[in-house]
């Protein structure tokens, strides 16, 4: 079978496949070019879409920032940091499944355990830039992002372990139990 260059959505399909490989053979056992191979796809075009392997578990995390930011944005009131979170909740919940998949391939291997907390700790330094944006004090927006971080990374892992419930409803229940906290 012939390399097809010009199906579309190459990056979505580079994605999946990388997921079903890693499942299949291991994260270590399994290489770019294998990736790229089975998507039909060049390793060239791999490597257009993303720097090396790792990057294809972590390339959703602009358009989880870019919600963050939007949310933060069209909030209305002073609940920026519910807004932002609540927008990033409906930008991840029609993927469950993939990311179900993807963080129990995270929390296998410490390598990619520690590229999570380093774009965890980016979109904590996006939220606090979006936050100031809008009028918030710069210790208090770099307090607020981080925290927010953190409780969505709550949330997000009671939602993908519970069979049920949106992750809406698990951001607001976490944020119930943190002001339970004060």
């Amino acid at each position: 079978m012939g390399i097809a260059r010009w199906k579309p959505n190459a990056r979505e399909r580079l994605q999946e496949v990388a997921l079903e490989l890693f499942a299949e053979r291991g994260y270590e056992q399994t290489t770019a070019a294998e990736i790229a191979a089975r998507a039909e796809l060049t390793e060239r075009t791999f490597f257009r879409h993303f720097t090396d392997k790792r990057e294809v578990l972590f390339a959703g995390e602009a358009a989880m920032q870019a919600a963050l930011v939007a949310g933060v944005a069209d909030a209305t009131g002073d609940e920026f940091v519910r807004a932002g979170l609540e927008a990033v909740a409906d930008e991840l919940e029609p993927r469950r499944d993939d990311l179900r998949r993807r963080a129990a391939l995270i929390a296998s291997h410490p390598a990619l355990r520690e590229r999570e907390l380093i774009k965890q700790a980016a979109t904590a330094e996006v939220l606090a830039d979006a936050l100031r944006e809008r009028g918030v004090a710069a210790g208090e927006a770099e307090v607020s992002a981080e925290v927010a971080i953190v409780l969505l990374r709550v949330a997000f892992d009671r939602w993908l372990a519970a069979g049920d419930g949106s992750l809406r409803e698990r951001v607001a229940e976490v944020r119930g139990q943190l002001v339970a906290v004060r």
